[in-house]
């Protein structure tokens, strides 16, 4: 007993020490980062619930069935089984030793032993689910490429030794008459039944060589954990508790310097703008990158990399965290004098740029951080809350406003919205030219004006609405059935610029408050409160982004719209459109703003449409590849996008493509012609707005 005992304290005391030293290394390098935007600490309500539900819960695990329940499993095994850990020291000092008011109740015993089955049995699916997506089997495809296979097998055959470890010296309490359950351990009683046969001697070794082992193996998996991508076991709970409530999609955050918002009209000395180097993200960042958990649900969503581009956002985050504990020394250093005097690696991966070609020994290479549509497909799966878009846009906004870096084709994109205040150059003049034709005359708001009473709304026509033939006719579109319903709109006409979307999300922050706050001054000038949009980026940016400059509006998708007059009668779809549709959610509309029901519902209202969704749709819908400013810079590289979800949207049978956005009208319009070329889709496929198919029923129009 006293062997035992002192053993079990030396294991201990040599455990917490290296586990410890490497705890203390992991906080400093997390405060080394800048400090967080405010609002990150605050609404404790909220973040205990998004605790509660994505930890606790599981939520997001559990969208994927069987890795999911297997994942539940283990978790909560352990967390139930941290009750056996308490007894098994416990049994150091005292043999018969049980937990205070509740360790002899027979419940607990059976749910102790059912969670070490459980944990079992969610060991043997992770084992199946890693051979049968094992990268050389399924190359790209496998959501476990790139991911450290060594070392997650190795925590598979931990977590297995702590689980017999653990029957086994319960097996031979029970035959010792030390066990604290009278019943109930059926697991347990079972193992005891099997080493009965060995006698009282073999019975007190092996109690005693069992727990030894099963707390031995304990404390060498704490120590691993640490060393580990496991060690989201331990930060999975802090980075969910302080990720961006209710989501990190939607409006992209300021650039903030020092934990204060940059104010690009006067910035400070020592602001940063954007991340140029590892210490330059906040410690939340550096909480992101020590938190994945090398899952590889990002990347399965992906269209970047589903595409054949080199953007993995499990690999971008897994290289940001190899790179800060590679310059961790460095980054922790207290003097000049300690980091001349660090190894020469240590030195060389200071000398590493953040964002370079492979030549130069970059972090991150170009053509990964510009292969990203912004789509939020990777933060909406990430079972632990990681931030994947805003780190890659702070690196954006950096290699823009700082090194001056970003692809060729974006010059003309931020050129003319400079210039004329939209992508294309046209200009203000051309902002009416959609108004051509329509039976009615479109009021427009004069300059110096505010919106009369009756105006119900303003209709925000947007850069592609009013420039882009093809949405033009969705502007059109929505413009007849709102004069259909009696709905008294408003436009601006030539006031109107661009939202500044695409720059913003390329990284050109300092152009995109310029657009912003010239939009914000004409709303309020005009004393805007409705806002009718028909882009979905639009959309997110009135509605959302903002709201950081002053202007809080209240905006409306279109279909959000014209699904709540179809509900209140005011349009009557009658005429039968006799079609095979599909609906396309635009990533904006859908992923980001959670709008997945009134384009559904307006196309279910109108008569002779025979809806077929895609197989990716609301949530986990595929990009059309137009966000994150992609519609402007050419795709090189990998299939396209657009044409990779044009195949999905012609393998439903649709006649009819649908989406709820021009720029993705776009690229699913450019996808179905070099289809049709192919002779892979029907000359008779059109794609269209979900509002001219509402249209088609009320008035008998094309």
């Amino acid at each position: 007993m006293v062997l035992r005992l002192v053993l079990g304290l030396v294991i201990t005391a040599v455990a917490l020490a290296v586990a410890g030293r490497r705890a203390f290394l992991l906080y400093r390098l997390a405060r080394s980062g800048q400090p967080v935007e405010p609002g990150r600490t605050s609404g404790v309500g909220k973040r205990s619930e998004a605790v509660a539900t994505e930890v606790l819960g599981q939520r997001k695990l559990l969208k994927w069935t069987v890795p999911g329940v297997a994942h539940f499993a283990v978790f909560w095994g352990f967390t139930i089984l941290l009750a056996t850990i308490v007894e098994g020291f416990g049994a150091l000092f005292q043999r018969d030793f049980h937990i205070p008011l509740i360790g002899t109740q027979a419940w607990l015993g059976f749910l102790e032993d059912l969670f070490v089955v459980a944990v079992l049995a969610g060991l043997a699916v992770f084992a199946v689910l890693r051979l049968t997506q094992r990268p050389e089997r399924e190359g790209r495809r496998s959501r476990f490429y790139g991911s450290h296979l060594g070392p997650a097998w190795l925590v598979l055959f931990m977590i297995f030794n702590v689980m017999w470890t653990l029957l086994l010296y319960r097996g031979a309490q029970i035959n010792n008459g030390v066990f604290p359950y009278a019943q109930g351990a059926f697991a347990s009683e079972a193992v005891a039944r099997l080493l009965a046969p060995l006698g009282a001697t073999a019975n007190d070794v092996l109690e005693t060589a069992g727990l030894l082992a099963s707390l031995g193996i304990v404390l060498g998996f704490l120590v691993l954990v640490l060393y580990s991508k496991h060690l989201h076991i331990f930060l999975a709970p802090l980075n969910v508790a302080f990720s961006r409530r209710p989501r990190a999609l939607g409006p992209l955050l300021p650039v903030y310097s020092g934990g204060k918002e940059v104010d690009f009209e006067d910035p400070g000395e020592d602001d940063k703008i954007g991340r140029g180097v590892i210490e330059d993200f906040t410690w939340k960042g550096m909480l992101d990158f020590g938190t994945c958990t090398e899952c590889g649900r990002c990347q399965s969503q992906c269209p970047a990399w589903n595409t054949g581009k080199p953007l993995n956002p499990k690999l971008l985050i897994m290289g940001l965290r190899d790179h800060a504990m590679a310059k961790a020394p460095y980054l922790l250093a207290g003097s000049d004098e300690q980091r001349a005097a660090l190894p020469k690696d240590v030195l060389a991966e200071v000398e590493r740029p953040l964002v370079g070609t492979a030549d130069e020994g970059g972090v991150i290479d170009p053509d990964v951080l510009w292969s990203c549509v912004t789509c939020g497909a990777c933060v909406e799966q990430c079972p632990v809350d990681i931030e994947h878009v805003d780190h890659i846009v702070d690196m954006r906004r950096y290699q823009v406003l700082i090194e001056s870096q970003f692809p060729k084709e974006a010059h003309t994109l931020l050129r003319n919205l400079e210039r004329s205040g939209d992508p294309w150059g046209r200009g203000a003049q051309a902002r009416l030219e959609w108004t051509a034709g329509l039976p009615f005359d479109v009021r427009v708001l004069g300059d110096g004006q505010t919106l009369p009473a009756d105006v119900d709304h303003l209709l925000w026509v947007g850069c592609a609405g009013a420039l882009d033939e093809n949405a033009k006719k969705t502007t059109r579109a929505v413009a007849e059935l709102l004069h259909e319903a009696g709905v008294e709109f408003m436009v601006l006409g030539g006031a109107e610029t661009c939202t500044g979307d695409a720059a913003r999300r390329l990284g050109q922050e300092l152009l995109f408050q310029e657009l912003a706050k010239q939009n914000v001054e004409t709303l309020d000038a005009a004393g805007a409160k409705r806002i009718v949009v028909t882009c979905a980026h639009c959309f997110n940016a009135l509605g959302n982004e903002y709201k950081q400059l002053g202007g809080d509006y209240e905006v409306l998708h279109h279909t959000q719209l014209l699904s709540r007059l179809v509900a209140e009668n005011k349009l009557v779809p009658v005429r039968p459109v006799d079609a095979a549709v599909t609906y396309h959610d635009p990533c904006y509309l859908g992923r980001h703003n959670r709008v997945f029901a009134p384009p559904r519902d307006l196309l279910g209202g109108v008569p002779g449409v025979r809806l077929t969704e895609m197989p990716r749709n609301r949530e986990t819908s595929f990009c059309c590849g137009a966000g994150g400013a992609r519609m402007w810079m050419e795709e090189t590289i990998g299939v396209r996008i657009n044409e990779t979800r044009t195949d999905e949207a012609i393998a439903t049978g649709a006649e009819l493509i649908t989406a709820a956005c021009p720029f993705c009208i776009v690229m699913l319009t450019d996808g179905a012609a070099v289809r049709k070329q192919q002779g892979k889709a029907p000359d008779e496929l059109q794609v269209v707005d979900v509002s001219r198919v509402l249209l088609r029923s009320i008035r008998a129009v094309d």
